[in-house]
């Protein structure tokens, strides 16, 4: 019954913006983004809040770990899930947090209109690496233009299915912190993985949690030394978190 009244509920939040989206999106970019915006926010808060009412899933937002943040700083964290994008645009709602993704998502219903209005960063998946390069450069340009925004990139380049953290590869951070030379901000985040698929949601929501956390800050690394080292770095303080929070 509860999960009968859960989904009810789910349905009745992004119901009507997302028909709005998809209306607005052919015609007026301002109202798209308002849409992508309230869905973003207003009903990704909703629906964790349902979540939790019905279900007992709980958002673990550590907002210690946030104090003393600067202004502006590049996002590096682990990948579960699509519902990791919500989880970090709620975690860092006074922000605009935008992020690196291949283009495929586009074909995604709703997703692709909500990134595309948004202004995230969409890699072409079957471009060349001079497309991508360029998309990379023009996505830090716009991100130097407003302070406002924090560019997240997730180094494994795809979801874990399983929760393991998979290999970090550099050139995406690489080329966009040489645009925008910002601090590093390293987070970690759990319980997406689970949430993956239609069969995994219905056997763990259930009194589960999303958990993310911000692990620790770099000041702007000064050349490629200094970004491999983060990037090592911030591999080992995600899964050493992971193994905490499992443990």
């Amino acid at each position: 019954m509860l999960s009968i009244l859960t989904i009810i509920c789910l349905f009745s939040i992004v119901a009507f913006p997302t028909l709005m989206l998809t209306i607005c999106y052919p015609f007026s970019h301002r109202a798209a983004l308002f849409w992508s915006n309230y869905i973003t926010d207003t009903c990704a808060r909703q629906v964790f809040a349902v979540l939790g009412f019905y279900m007992g899933f709980n958002l673990d937002a550590d907002k210690k770990s946030r104090a003393d943040m600067p202004g502006q700083f590049l996002i590096l964290s682990n990948h579960q899930s699509l519902m990791d994008i919500v989880v970090y645009l709620v975690y860092f709602g006074d922000k605009k947090v935008r992020f690196v993704a291949k283009d495929s998502l586009s074909k995604v219903p709703m997703v692709g209109k909500m990134l595309k209005s948004q202004g995230h960063c969409m890699i072409p998946r079957k471009g060349s690496p001079m497309q991508a390069m360029e998309t990379l450069r023009n996505f830090g340009g716009r991100v130097n233009a407003d302070p406002q925004i924090l560019p997240l990139i997730f180094p494994e380049g795809t979801r874990s299915k399983d929760g393991k953290l998979g290999k970090f590869y550099a050139a995406g951070f690489r080329m966009v912190e040489n645009t925008v030379k910002l601090p590093v901000a390293v987070c970690a985040l759990d319980g997406g993985w689970k949430l993956s698929h239609i069969l995994r949601i219905l056997r763990n929501l259930s009194k589960g949690a999303y958990r993310v956390k911000v692990l620790k800050v770099y000041d702007s690394p000064k050349g490629k030394e200094e970004e491999k080292r983060i990037l090592e770095e911030a591999s080992v303080l995600i899964d050493a978190q992971l193994k905490d929070w499992r443990s």
